[in-house]
C-alpha cells in the first residue's frame, strides 16, 4: 500500500462525505428507516456510503472494501482490507446532538494501521500520517490541502484519579460496574468513534466497551489512537483487539492510555 496517497484518498473521502452528511444534517427534514437488524438508517449513511466507496474502489481496485452499508461485502473476509462506517453514531445524527463521525480505516495484518475519524458537526478530524502517526487537523478544512496539524499523544494517567469515557447511547448497568472498579477522578460521554479520539489527545484515559460493537465502528478511531501510543484490547482477556473476524462482529473491548493499570473483567 502506497501510504501517502492512501492519507491524501481518505482524508479528502472523509471531507465530501461530511459536506452531504451536512447538508442532509440541516435540512429541515430526512428519511430515516430500519435496517434488519432494526438498527437505523438514513439518506446520510446511505450518500455518504456512496461517495466514499466510489472513491475507495478507484483508488485502491485491488484491496477488498468492507462497508456497514453494504451488506454484500460482509461475507467477504480477509486480513487486509479497507473498512467504512460512513456515518458512525447515526442515533446521535437523527437526534441531532453532533457526535457522530464518518470512519475509514485501512487494516493490515488484522490490524487497523491508518484511519481517518472526521466529526462534521464539531469540526473536528484526526486522521494518521503515512507513517502511522496520529494527528488532529484544525478547522477550517480545505479538501484539497491538508491545514495545520497538531500531534495527538496519549495522557500519562493518574492511576488514582483517571479520566473515564463511556458511551453516550450504549451507557448500560455492565459499563457502569467495570467502571466502578477504578478510582475515577471524571467521567464523560461521547458518541461514536469519538471515544477513541478523546483518548489519543489526553483527554480521557480509558474507555471500557462492554455491548456489541462491530469492527467497521472502531477501525479508524483504533488506528488513530493506536498512533497516538494507545491500545485496544478484548475485555476478557487483555488481548490485542483483532479484525477480520467472520461477521465482523468484535468482542467487548477496552481501549486505553497504556499507563492505566487494567483490571480484571
Amino acid at each position: 500500500m502506497d501510504y501517502e496517497t492512501l492519507v491524501v484518498v481518505i482524508r479528502r473521502l472523509a471531507l465530501e462525505a461530511g459536506d452531504r452528511i451536512m447538508e442532509i444534517y440541516n435540512a429541515d427534514d430526512f428519511d430515516v428507516k430500519l435496517k434488519s437488524d432494526d438498527s437505523p438508517v438514513t439518506e446520510a449513511d446511505e450518500a455518504a456510503d456512496a461517495i466514499i466507496s466510489a472513491g475507495l474502489r478507484a483508488a485502491f481496485p485491488d484491496v477488498l472494501l468492507v462497508t456497514e452499508e453494504q451488506a454484500a461485502s460482509h461475507r467477504q473476509t480477509a486480513d487486509t482490507f479497507l473498512i467504512v462506517d460512513p456515518l458512525d453514531g447515526t442515533k446521535e445524527f437523527i437526534h441531532r446532538r453532533g457526535d457522530f463521525t464518518v470512519n475509514i480505516a485501512y487494516v493490515e495484518n488484522g490490524t487497523p494501521t491508518r484511519g481517518v475519524v472526521y466529526a462534521p458537526a464539531k469540526e473536528r478530524m484526526f486522521f494518521t500520517l503515512a507513517d502511522g502517526s496520529a494527528v488532529e487537523e484544525a478547522a477550517p478544512f480545505d479538501h484539497g490541502r491538508v491545514g495545520r496539524l497538531a500531534p495527538v499523544k496519549v495522557s500519562e494517567p493518574d492511576n488514582d484519579a483517571l479520566m473515564v469515557v463511556a458511551s453516550k447511547s450504549h451507557r448500560d448497568q455492565a459499563t457502569d460496574d467495570y467502571i466502578s472498579k477504578y478510582a475515577v477522578k471524571d467521567m464523560k460521554s461521547a458518541g461514536s468513534s469519538l471515544k477513541f479520539c478523546l483518548i489519543a489527545t489526553g483527554e480521557a484515559d480509558i474507555y471500557p466497551r462492554v455491548g456489541r460493537t462491530m469492527e467497521w465502528d472502531t477501525a479508524a478511531g483504533h488506528a488513530v489512537l493506536q498512533g497516538a501510543g494507545g491500545k485496544v484490547v478484548r475485555f476478557d482477556d487483555h488481548l490485542p483487539l483483532v479484525y477480520g473476524k467472520d461477521g465482523y462482529a468484535n468482542p467487548f473491548f477496552i481501549a486505553y492510555s497504556p499507563k492505566v493499570v487494567l483490571k480484571e473483567a
